[in-house]
């Protein structure tokens, strides 16, 4: 090609890891680095003065001759196929997909244009993997969103059933005074279950549809961050629809009777290092837990999940109820026949008119409707904890403190 410094321009070509091809005016290969040779499959100097089109795939070949022409007249570096993929063809006939940026130069008079090409072969199959991955949660999401529409629905009908059944009581009881009051209690805790129900179902919902939505945008290989911030998303929330639901189950079988305890003799401080470790990751900024001392000999002969679940619900709760730079205290007693566990937050408190019903099913105090909450976490804990012949209280000052005081049997009965 050229008469002057060609070695050092043949050092600089063979240093470059992209295929570089230079073609004169009338598209005519002029000169080929060692990258472009390989990536095509030709040998040497083979591909020197062949026509440009032994590189183009036969079906692309009738109007490249127009395009390259009108690319010589604006003599301006662009990248080739914006909005489309473009391929190449190797000296065996096969094609593969490629990127390639076109950059215009004169030199000696003469025009010539430097192509940088690059195969893109490994990309396309991983953005075709993405794609298929894609595919497959979007489907899987969709599955699970339609069992939860049918958890739902049945919640629905269980709401009717229940709407009904509380028409009858106001029919039966509507010449009893005391009757009338409780009747008002009764809906007026419906009303708030239906609302929280409702809430509590339709947040998560909008935001695995939300994400579901997105993922479908972000089909670029560089865009996997993006992708895996959308399924973490879907995954936190269906988790906390199920674990929603598995606490309507947990209703269902204390009313049934169907809970068999299973009794076992275990450490104390065992299931409280549990528990303590796990709400450690829900700590807001600035809380703390104080560990209680001295427990280390503790044992229970009870049902180990049992006590572990009601642990945490304490806990936990004490948690989302107290603002950041707060601290959560835990006390253990134990003598002879009983162990005491107390939990003491300086959170927001239950207000005195609503502490009557703080152990009700679905009912959830006046200044607590901001937090996610079903309302039946106390209720569940209340009624485990007197079938394992203990007792739960509370003492609190709304805006201060709250206290509970769990009383459990050192042995089951």
């Amino acid at each position: 090609m050229f008469t002057q410094d060609q070695d050092i321009f043949n050092v600089l070509l063979g240093a470059v890891s992209e295929g570089v091809i230079v073609v004169d005016e009338n598209q005519t290969i002029v000169e080929a680095n060692v990258s472009a040779k390989r990536m095509f499959g030709y040998k040497a100097d083979e591909l020197i003065k062949q026509p440009l089109n032994v590189l183009i795939p036969q079906n692309f070949r009738a109007g490249h001759g127009a395009h390259f022409k009108g690319f010589m007249k604006q003599q301006e570096s662009r990248q080739m196929g914006v909005g489309r993929d473009i391929y190449g063809a190797k000296k065996d006939g096969s094609i593969f997909p490629i990127e390639a940026g076109l950059n215009p130069f004169s030199i000696y008079g003469k025009n010539y244009v430097m192509a940088l090409v690059i195969d893109i072969s490994v990309r396309k199959k991983q953005e075709q993997e993405i794609q298929e991955l894609n595919n497959d949660l979007e489907f899987k999401v969709k599955e699970r969103t339609k069992k939860l529409n049918h958890a739902i629905a049945d919640l629905k009908t269980l709401n009717i059933e229940l709407d009904d059944e509380n028409k009858r009581r106001i029919k039966a009881e509507k010449n009893v005074k005391n009757a009338l009051k409780k009747e008002k209690e009764l809906n007026e805790l419906k009303t708030q279950f239906l609302s929280l129900v409702s809430h509590e179902f339709k947040t998560p919902l909008s935001g695995i549809l939300t994400s579901a939505m997105l993922l479908g945008k972000y089909k670029l290989a560089e865009q996997q961050q993006k992708r895996d911030k959308h399924i973490k998303t879907i995954t936190d929330k269906v988790h906390y629809l199920n674990n929603i639901l598995n606490d309507f189950l947990s209703v269902e079988k204390l009313e049934s009777g169907k809970i068999m305890y299973k009794p076992t003799t275990f450490k104390l401080s065992k299931v409280l290092n549990e528990v303590v470790y796990n709400a450690n990751m829900l700590l807001k900024e600035g809380q703390k837990i104080n560990y209680p001392e001295n427990i280390d000999d503790f044992l229970l002969s009870q049902d180990e999940k049992i006590i572990e679940l009601t642990f945490s619900n304490v806990v936990h709760n004490a948690i989302k109820y107290s603002s950041e730079n707060t601290i959560i205290d835990i006390f253990i007693t134990q003598d002879d026949s009983k162990t005491v566990f107390k939990v003491k937050d300086n959170g927001i408190g239950i207000p005195e008119k609503d502490q009557k019903n703080i152990f009700n099913r679905y009912f959830r105090a006046g200044n607590a409707l901001l937090n996610q909450g079903t309302g039946i976490g106390l209720n569940i804990v209340k009624s485990h904890i007197e079938n394992l012949g203990g007792t739960i209280s509370f003492t609190s000052k709304e805006n201060i403190e709250t206290i509970f005081t769990i009383t459990i049997p050192n042995k089951a009965t």
